[in-house]
């Protein structure tokens, strides 16, 4: 059990790059933040402006920055500002003050002995270090200092990146670590990874050895930087920047500090020489190529002739070239293979040169990995929990090592001369033959010592698609399945590409409803994609439109509307949980349901005008209905018509959950929002059974839906064409504009109407379909289809 502790205010000590956003993210989940920093040099006494500008310039420019570290402008109004010389003494009033100022020991023990005049006891106090040992940071301080003392290293950006290490030392007690476990995962929305107080921790070692090790082969085998990124992105469940974007993104200076520093403190590492910085590194930095910092690393862009071009560095010449497309023979069988455990098998046993890079690399990071238990990390999942959070990986090493067969694998590690830690011979000698298995749905790690299988700490409370789709699932089809998660709820996911909508999913939508109110309390609608939906399947849209079947479009379109009425107007409760893209049909899923449960970390918006279309599953129709919910008299009816209008005609798209609020996607009085990722599932479930415990009763369809008529409708149009006046949008927008104006509008009623949603329905279907027969619109599908580009014809 977690002691008890609340957390109302948070100090952050030090503004840079980490500090200031260290500070956002801490206003986003609803904390006072008190941010300080240095005194500009020469500030004349009083003038609080001027002593303060440091911190100050350094919160605008984080604010400022793309993406953003702040989930809503208005959040940044709860962090105040100052400086260490006059408020350092406001500390006094937070309950937690953590320490970002520049990495070197002796400011940061400086800085320490500061706050011990000003902390109040029981206070806690962290550091974010990216590798000073912990325990030398608390020399000279109190014993409730101490006890209260731990290092929390945030991975940059804090907002966006998952891992959290906490790491005690011997004097910490076991009630803070507890706390900061679950307040980083439960709160902060991160993957709390409990580290040693060992060189870089557990994120940094693993990942800086990984990258070492690659350019270190690159080096020998004179693989280009195209090539290499090519194998390390997606297709292995990398992100997209791979290892040299990825580099330059972070800053080569960066890494090769770190590199340094584990050549230093690591003497004893078996693998140390990998940590040596290659020759065609030394050039880069000694040329001050870094990256984006600089603006060249080891890729860079260029205007030629007018157009971006980009270029990657030649790492024998050290001279930039034409960045060159690269095709893999093995990566070509891959291609329609969604699996990741089933790409690894492939790409692992592959002849060519991908075959060889993988192998040479990843079996030497199986075998670092395996080398560092019980030196950084006496559990394995803690390496895989903190490269997936820290890095984005998909798999982390034990992992992939996992999907291609532990046994047979370091087999073919000792031809290659990368042999394994004993622990791995003796797991596989007990009878053991992964490191992780799924039983009653939840998931297991090989516990070294007892040579068992256990839980993995914090997951309990978790519910996993993944973990329990093999025992409990009660129908699927192509695109979707439907899972028994407990207590009388049901889950429906899809799994089609990007989870876009087709007649596979409205299936699985109908068929979910009918088994919710026939068997079962309720539904939620959620899945563990990389997004919850991009949206509707424009392809079919595309092939109908363009084959001129338009009978049998107009019926797909009601089909989609239909199946969102019923999701509003079924009998059972229904709860939506997205995250990430909640795009077009996916945002109208989001529209009709009784309740959202919303990851934090949500791109909501009706995209449709961006394919020349307007809303037709019903969102159009439902911008209307909350209209008329809102309306009042005079100029306030007409500014949230124009509102309403622009969020769509602009296709305007949430950066978070919250801005979705802003947008009108999230309804204040019935959404929530929640920061982990791995609680949404379990909260959403919750709500729903909440719901329908209390007793839901079904809504009946609306006919009481107040619409505007001429006197929107002629908003509408003057607002476009005054748009088209000015160059700001095309003649075909001006079209589009209007379809949507008469929708929204109710069509060109001659006074403000009361109408029911069957009618305004009605009105969107035609809106949409009569756009499907426009020669421009058919262009900009296919441009979206072909190049992902949003094309204004």
């Amino acid at each position: 059990m977690v002691a008890k502790r609340i957390i109302k205010k948070v100090a952050v000590l030090g503004s840079g790059i980490m500090g200031s956003r260290i500070a956002c993210h801490f206003a986003n989940i609803g904390l006072q933040v008190l941010l300080l920093d240095i005194l500009p040099k020469d500030a004349p006494a009083g003038d609080k402006k001027a002593r303060n500008k440091i911190v100050d310039d350094a919160l605008a420019f984080a604010l400022k920055s793309n993406p953003s570290p702040i989930y809503s402008k208005s959040f940044a109004k709860r962090i105040t500002t100052g400086n260490f010389d006059d408020d350092m003494d406001k500390i006094a009033d937070c309950d937690w003050v953590i320490e970002v100022v520049v990495e070197r020991l002796d400011i940061k023990q400086k800085v320490f002995e500061t706050v011990e005049k000003y902390r109040k006891t029981g206070t806690l106090i962290t550091s974010n270090t990216s590798g000073i040992p912990i325990h030398l940071m608390t020399e000279g301080r109190s014993e409730d200092f101490k006890q209260h003392f731990c290092g929390t290293h945030f991975f940059n950006p804090p907002r966006y990146l998952k891992l959290l290490e906490i790491i005690p030392t011997k004097d910490t007690l076991s009630s803070v670590v507890d706390f900061l476990m679950l307040y980083g995962e439960k709160y902060l929305g991160k993957t709390t990874v409990l580290a040693k107080d060992t060189p870089a921790f557990i994120g940094n070692r693993i990942g800086v050895f990984s990258i070492m090790s690659v350019l270190h082969y690159v080096d020998k085998t004179g693989m280009t930087v195209e090539e290499v990124d090519k194998l390390t992105g997606p297709v292995i469940g990398h992100p997209k920047s791979a290892t040299f974007r990825t580099n330059d993104v972070v800053g080569l200076d960066t890494m090769v500090h770190v590199a340094n520093g584990l050549a230093e403190n690591a003497p004893d590492d078996e693998a140390k020489e990998l940590f040596q910085i290659p020759e065609f590194v030394t050039g880069m930095v000694k040329n001050n190529w870094l990256g984006s910092k600089t603006g060249q690393g080891f890729y860079k862009k260029e205007k030629v002739n007018g157009a971006n071009q980009f270029f990657a560095l030649d790492l024998k010449t050290l001279e930039y070239k034409p960045s060159q497309k690269v095709k893999f023979a093995s990566l070509e069988t891959t291609k329609t293979v969604d699996s990741l455990k089933d790409r690894l098998k492939i790409l692992f046993a592959a002849k060519d040169k991908a075959g060889d890079f993988y192998r040479s690399t990843f079996y030497q990071l199986f075998a670092y990995s395996s080398n560092r238990i019980p030196e950084i990390s006496d559990e394995l999942y803690k390496i895989d929990s903190a490269m997936n959070a820290g890095f984005g990986w998909e798999m982390g090493p034990f992992e992939k090592w996992d999907a291609l067969g532990v046994a047979d694998t370091v087999k073919a590690m000792e031809a290659s001369g990368n042999k394994s830690a004993q622990w791995v011979y003796d797991m596989l000698a007990s009878g053991a033959q992964s490191f992780y298995k799924v039983e009653g749905g939840k998931r297991l790690y090989y516990d070294i010592p007892s040579k068992s299988y256990k839980i993995i700490p914090g997951t309990e409370q978790f519910i996993l698609l993944d973990n329990i789709r093999p025992t409990h699932t009660i129908w699927k089809n192509s695109g979707t399945t439907i899972t028994d998660i407990g207590d009388g709820i049901i889950n429906l996911e899809f799994h089609t590409k990007m989870n876009t909508i087709g007649s596979e999913v409205i299936e699985g939508i109908n068929k979910a409803i009918t088994l919710a109110e026939t068997s079962y309390k309720g539904l939620v609608i959620s899945n563990e994609g990389a997004n919850f939906s991009a949206g509707a399947n424009v392809g079919m849209i595309f092939m109908l439109a363009v084959d001129q079947e338009f009978d049998e479009l107009n019926m797909v379109i009601k089909a989609f509307q239909n199946t969102m009425m019923r999701v509003r107007y079924s009998s059972i409760p229904v709860v939506v949980a997205p995250h990430q893209m909640a795009l077009g049909g996916g945002c109208e899923i989001c529209l009709h349901a009784d309740k959202v449960i919303a990851h934090a970390e949500l791109y909501m918006g009706l995209v449709e005008f961006g394919v020349g279309l307007i809303p037709g599953g019903g969102g159009t129709k439902e911008f209307a209905l909350r209209l008329s919910d809102e309306l009042q008299d005079g100029d306030i009816e007409m500014n949230n018509f124009r509102d309403r209008f622009l969020t769509i005609g602009q296709a305007k798209v949430s950066t978070s959950a919250y801005e979705a609020f802003d947008y009108g996607y999230l309804k204040k009085d019935r959404d929530v929002v929640v920061v982990s990722r791995n609680r949404l599932l379990a909260e959403a479930k919750q709500h729903c059974l909440q719901m329908a415990d209390e007793g839901y009763v079904q809504p009946t369809p609306r006919k009481d839906i107040r619409v505007l008529g001429k006197q929107a409708l002629g908003l509408g149009y003057v607002g476009a064409n005054t748009m088209y006046s000015g160059n700001y949008i095309s003649e075909h927008d001006v079209k589009i504009s209007q379809k949507l104006a008469y929708v929204l509008a109710g069509a060109d009623l001659s006074q403000p109407t009361v109408v029911s949603e069957d009618y305004l329905l009605g009105l969107e279907r035609e809106a949409f379909v009569s756009l499907c027969t426009e020669r421009k619109t058919l262009e900009r599908i296919q441009s979206i289809l072909t190049g992902g580009k949003v094309l204004r014809n």
